[in-house]
């Protein structure tokens, strides 16, 4: 018997000053402390990074004892995060790094209301549509077709446009009042009334340069933050209606499109603090930052959606990892850029299990500073696409988290052969699908805890198959609104148990090595009789090991890897029984069979976590 293959990567990577320096803000250092660090130690801490390591504080996020430095004359910044990582209060030092806005930059000249119009209604086509020869028939994402159910709430999510700012004072966004304000701030006096730490935040902020005026001077984000409410109703109306939706401005991009780790982490913070259900993510960078992943990581549990651009080199995401997008958190959705002929665009980075579900990306026309309208091409405008949508699920059912929202995309989006290979869900989204969906069916707010260590070479949070909402129907495309979607479970994301997985032996430092083997669920040890229903014939084993992933199963018969099977196990002290079903696996390592559970219910799952609880982990 084989082994469903598992592929060890095992990844070695040395530093140098000159490659920090390539995509790092110069002169300037991220360090997280220990756990269990009070106020005390931090001021401590503080104090003997300023003495000791030659580092003067420019801040602090105390929420996740996170802290920015900046390298004083006559030292570099390798040898500092050297020396910072030999301190036993430290967890983590890194870079301050460098991350870039996701397209190329405006096509052609800006066009007024009336030449937007104008030139809409000439390609027949829809908003988004930027190209003549947009097809409809094959590139319909069905957003008007979702529109058309919308429900009559008065509930408007909030977005966070992560990015160059947006031009709140554009006549779409004044119009619809679209942009979100803070109610807990007096304007203009001077005075933080909120006590959120931010002096008339009235709108968001500016992180790139530190003010209260998050106005767009590089168009990006003005863009972006059309796309994303132009997703949710038509924005090229001579009047235009009540937005559904608000967006928050969040500059952290400069006039340059160019942003920082620290003002990202920052923006992020903001963002999740003063309620935002989705961020979208049009940047991106090559440097792997835990400051950020733990940012991210807060946001999930916080339930918030986060999106965020593939990246524009026609790199493969998996093979070449770039962030945010190469995140394994389980909210992060990252979108490739498809053309309008439905396949991937030429300059979409893609990754058959990095890159979750593509949107439309190639001359996409949208707002733009001044009252103004252009077309632009990238992630940078897939992306919002796909922000709009969540915001629109969210709109229709509240509770829903980021990490249902990421599976009611992936599964209910629609099937192109194009994409085979290139997303892991070898699809573009369908807004009608995946409203119809939540608007049917009742969603719980499960999502499986998440760990924020280094992941190079896990296993992917893709989802599809086992994993993420079940598909029980193929996706199909027939009558308004392309179909009914299949009927499946709630959003479950169940991670493969049994795919042993060697992460990294890399050169984090000159001296000193750190591998790191990480699993999705955590698995622990356990000692208890299972009955196996094999199509119709009974077995009897033991389970060895469990895990919200699946289990090993301990038995002389001969099972079929692969092959589905119904499990009652029994729990560690006998007094419960609970039927999952699961996929057969073959650890060729271990000489053992497992099951990785496919379509587990709720309180399955639940009591499994239950017996956790008081075994021992492995």
């Amino acid at each position: 018997m084989g082994f469903i293959k598992v592929f060890i990567l095992i990844l070695t990577l040395s530093f140098s000053v000159n490659s920090w320096a390539i995509d790092a803000v110069p002169g300037e250092i991220i360090v997280k402390m220990k756990k269990s660090s009070d106020e005390d130690s931090t001021h401590k801490f503080v104090g003997k990074a300023s003495m000791n390591h030659k580092l003067s504080l420019k801040k602090s996020w105390g929420k996740f004892n996170i802290h920015q430095f900046k390298v004083r004359d006559g030292q570099s910044v390798d040898q500092a995060i050297n020396d910072l990582l030999l301190d036993p209060s430290v967890q983590y030092a890194e870079p301050n790094y460098i991350y870039h806005r996701q397209s190329a930059g405006i096509e052609g000249a800006p066009l007024s209301a009336q030449e937007a119009q104008e030139m809409v209604a000439a390609s027949n086509s829809s908003f988004g549509a930027g190209d003549d020869n947009f097809n409809l028939t094959t590139a319909d994402i069905k957003a008007e077709e979702a529109w058309d159910i919308l429900s009559d709430v008065s509930d408007r999510p909030i977005v966070a446009v992560i990015d160059s700012g947006v031009d709140y004072s554009h006549y779409v966004f004044v119009d619809s009042d679209a942009i979100w304000e803070n109610s807990g701030e007096i304007p203009g006096n001077g005075i933080d009334d909120d006590g959120n730490g931010y002096i008339d935040d009235v709108r968001g902020w500016n992180f790139a340069y530190d003010n209260n005026d998050p106005m767009d001077d590089d168009n990006h984000g003005t863009h972006v933050a059309g796309i994303i409410l132009g997703m949710t109703q038509d924005i090229l109306k001579s009047s235009v209606d009540t937005s559904k939706i608000r967006i928050m401005p969040l500059k952290f991009l400069d006039s340059n499109g160019v942003g920082s780790t620290s003002d990202a982490i920052e923006a992020i913070n903001y963002a999740v603090n003063n309620g935002a259900k989705v961020l979208n993510n049009s940047w991106g960078g090559g440097s792997y930052s835990q400051a950020l992943q733990d940012a991210i990581a807060s946001a999930y549990n916080s339930g918030v959606t986060f999106v965020a651009a593939a990246g524009n080199a026609a790199n493969d995401n998996d093979a070449a990892p770039t962030y945010p997008a190469s995140y394994t958190i389980p909210n992060v959705l990252t979108i490739a850029a498809t053309n309008d002929g439905d396949s991937l665009a030429s300059f979409s980075n893609f990754g058959n299990s990095s890159v979750h579900v593509a949107s439309p990306g190639v001359s996409i026309l949208s707002t733009l500073p001044n009252d103004s309208f252009g077309y632009s091409s990238g992630t940078s405008m897939s992306s919002p696409f796909v922000s709009g949508l969540a915001a629109m699920m969210i709109r229709e059912k509240g509770n829903i988290n980021g990490y249902q929202v990421k599976g009611i995309i992936y599964d209910y989006s629609f099937g192109v052969g194009g994409l085979d290979g290139k997303v892991a869900s070898k699809a573009r989204i369908n807004a009608f699908n995946a409203i119809d969906f939540v608007q049917k069916n009742d969603i719980d707010s499960y999502q499986p805890e998440y760990s924020g260590s280094r992941d190079v070479a896990a296993e992917s949070a893709a989802g599809g198959g086992c994993g993420m909402v079940a598909k029980v129907l193929s996706r199909h495309n027939s009558g308004k609104g392309g179909g009914q979607p299949p009927w499946g479970s709630t959003a479950l994301l169940l991670g493969v148990l049994f795919a042993p997985v060697m992460l990294m032996n890399f050169l984090r430092q000159r001296h000193k090595k750190m591998i790191d083997n990480r699993r999705e669920f955590p698995r622990y040890q356990m000692e208890s009789e299972v009955k196996i229903d094999v199509g119709g014939k009974k077995l009897v084993g033991q389970v060895s090991s469990i895990s919200l992933g699946g289990a090993r199963i301990d038995t002389e018969a001969m099972l079929e890897n692969g092959g589905i099977v119904t499990l009652s196990i029994e729990s560690p002290d006998g007094k419960q029984q609970i039927q999952v079903e699961g996929k057969v696996v073959w650890s060729e390592e271990k000489k053992a069979y497992g099951v990785k559970f496919c379509d587990a219910k709720e309180d399955a799952l639940s009591a499994i976590g239950g017996w956790t609880k008081a075994l021992n982990k492995i």
